[in-house]
């Protein structure tokens, strides 16, 4: 059976009913026929079938578990250091925003080839790590007595009343097991978000890190360090060979400038946080190697009750501080390969003398290579060991 519609209303052609029912009959009759009315119809019934089968068989997603939070009240950012969110990986321009109220979890987690094609993982070779297990955080910073006002009004490490300095303080607890020793100290940190937060994260706690004085937001990338564990160091710019080609900052320590100057310039540099154990030196071939300035900086630390690390450069100077120098940097050379091969020379350098201690910088593949190696040290017979644990007193 064929259906048909009229090009015209049919409410047009139709003659009015007289009276009563057959006049209702009528007017209902001509409305149905009318093929506007009849669609729309149509579609209502389809509208309310559908409700009727969400009202059965309820939200399709109910089955995901569903976690709600209020993302204002969380803190997660309550004492992150400036540069924090430039750690973050941005959102792709194709992901649909977060709503602020609820998370939806996964039944399954994501297949491990979901990555798209030609997408690196953060460090050559290896997917970026996770954090590890880091034990329990040093202490808060400043620790009382430990510091005082100085000439600007920001605060400068002292020797406290009981004769507590800063190099005992704030270095990170160490017991021997009476395996040899060996310690990394990475330098350069705090002038690269991702890079800071990697080696703070990924790398054990017994890794020394020491930072750039000039970074943005140093005291709380300090204050993150020390709570994931790590023991701290403030680099220290020092006069280079080339100087001054190569500048280290306004704040350089330069081997010709009266002591009053090299004290004033410490002090700035000592100014900018607390919470470190020792200075470790930036550069410097030229100051270490003029004794009339290495006189005044020694004093200083002494007399701030600090300890002085260095990477290498300052290996035949003695001091009246505890003192430990780099038998080696690790990452002269900028490779996976080369890295490795660095480190297990300072394992035989342990293995030969008891101890040995390496430095490098916060390039992304040295904390990766070092996480790596350090991960199996223990299992080769040799103790990680922080730096201050290095330091002849």
């Amino acid at each position: 059976m064929a259906v048909t519609f009229s090009r015209k209303p049919a409410y047009a052609a139709a003659a009015p009913a007289s009276g009563g029912a057959a006049a209702m009959r009528g007017k209902l009759g001509a409305a149905l026929a009318n093929p506007y009315i009849g669609a729309g119809g149509a579609a209502c019934l389809f509208l309310a079938s559908l409700a009727t089968l969400v009202l059965v068989t309820s939200d399709p997603h109910a089955g995901n578990p569903v976690v709600r939070l209020e993302l204002t009240k969380i803190g997660a950012t309550k004492n992150a250091p400036d540069g924090w969110r430039e750690a973050l990986t941005p959102e792709a321009p194709h992901e649909a925003p977060l709503k602020p109220a609820e998370l939806r979890l996964s039944r399954a987690p994501f297949p491990a080839d979901s990555a798209e094609e030609g997408e690196k993982p953060a460090f050559e070779g290896e997917q970026p790590a996770p954090p590890v297990q880091q034990g329990p955080g040093l202490p808060q910073a400043p620790i009382a007595g430990l510091t005082a006002p100085g000439p600007g009004g920001a605060p400068l490490p002292i020797i406290a009343a009981d004769g507590r300095t800063a190099a005992d303080a704030y270095a990170r607890p160490f017991t021997p097991n009476g395996r040899p020793k060996v310690s990394v100290v990475i330098g350069g940190l705090g002038l690269n978000a991702q890079t800071t937060r990697a080696a703070i994260e990924t790398l054990p706690a017994e890794i020394t890190l020491s930072f750039a004085p000039y970074a943005e937001g140093l005291q709380g990338w300090i204050d993150l360090a020390r709570e994931h564990g790590h023991e701290v160091l403030l680099e220290t710019p020092m006069e280079p060979a080339d100087y001054p080609a190569n500048d280290p900052g306004p704040y350089t320590l330069i081997a010709a400038n009266r002591p009053e100057d090299t004290v004033r310039k410490l002090e700035w540099l000592m100014s900018r946080a607390t919470g470190y154990f020792g200075l470790s030196n930036y550069l410097g071939a030229r100051f270490v190697d003029n004794d009339q300035a290495m006189a005044t900086f020694n004093a200083v630390l002494k007399a701030r009750g600090l300890a002085f690390v260095d990477d290498g450069l300052a290996a035949r100077r003695a001091g009246p501080i505890p003192r430990a120098s780099a038998d080696r940097v690790i990452d002269d050379e900028l490779s996976a390969s080369a890295i490795d091969a660095q480190l297990r020379a300072l394992e035989n350098g342990a293995s030969a003398r008891g101890q040995s201690l390496g430095s490098g910088f916060a390039y992304p593949v040295t904390i990766n290579q070092v996480r790596l190696w350090a991960a199996g040290l223990q299992a080769r017979g040799l103790q990680l060991a922080p730096a201050s644990a290095l330091a002849h007193r």
